[in-house]
């Protein structure tokens, strides 16, 4: 057989056989109805599975998404509220600063008031002083009606807080309570670099020394 016999050949076996299929669909047509009525049923099928997928997804997400700004908002109030417990403390430590800081000044400005009332004093409680000294020797209703009237003023400054500062004779001088005026020559040796005399009383007011005693020490 020769190679054109066999090409002829192959050709007639290919139309037959389209021949045939296409006989056969011929022949049952509801067949090929049924096959494209179940390709589109699964199609349909498949569509509405996506799409249930879709809603699916897109409920999931939207329910995320709430949550999370369900979240947002809780976290944002508790930072308000922290925000405001924070605002509140600084305040009422301000205020017991502010009260702590105005007591102070207040007690300040009374003890300066007090200090300077006790200063202009001074000078009268000294004259004083020596008032008793010059008539103490006369034993008499006056001198004893004065001196009454002396202690009563000192136990009032005493009350107030006025206290004298004892200083005598013989004691070691201290230049951090003692105001030096002069030097003189000691009366007796042990009272070199001592104190010789005592010329103005020295008081104290509270903790502080409102005057230094005065005095004289030996060298």
């Amino acid at each position: 057989m020769t190679k054109t016999q066999n090409k002829d050949s192959a050709q007639k076996d290919s139309k037959q056989i389209n021949n045939n299929i296409t006989e056969e669909q011929q022949a049952d047509p509801q067949t090929t109805t049924q096959e494209e009525a179940a390709t589109e049923d699964q199609s349909a099928k498949n569509q509405s599975a996506t799409s249930d997928s879709k809603e699916d997804t897109e409920k999931k997400a939207n329910s995320e998404s709430s949550k999370e700004t369900q979240k947002t908002e809780k976290e944002k109030l508790q930072d308000d509220l922290q925000e405001q417990k924070d605002k509140y403390m600084r305040l009422v430590a301000e205020f017991e600063n502010y009260k702590k800081r105005t007591s102070k000044e207040r007690l300040d400005l009374f003890k300066s008031a007090n200090r300077e009332v006790m200063q202009a004093l001074l000078p009268v409680v000294d004259d004083f002083d020596r008032a008793i000294k010059e008539i103490e020797k006369e034993d008499d209703d006056q001198y004893k009606g004065i001196k009454l009237i002396h202690n009563k003023l000192n136990d009032t400054l005493k009350a107030q807080g006025l206290t004298k500062i004892n200083v005598k004779e013989g004691d070691k001088f201290d230049a951090d309570i003692h105001e030096a005026v002069t030097q003189i020559d000691a009366p007796k040796p042990e009272f070199k670099g001592k104190i010789v005399d005592v010329v103005e009383k020295g008081y104290s007011l509270g903790d502080k020394i409102l005057r230094f005693p005065k005095v004289v020490t030996g060298k």
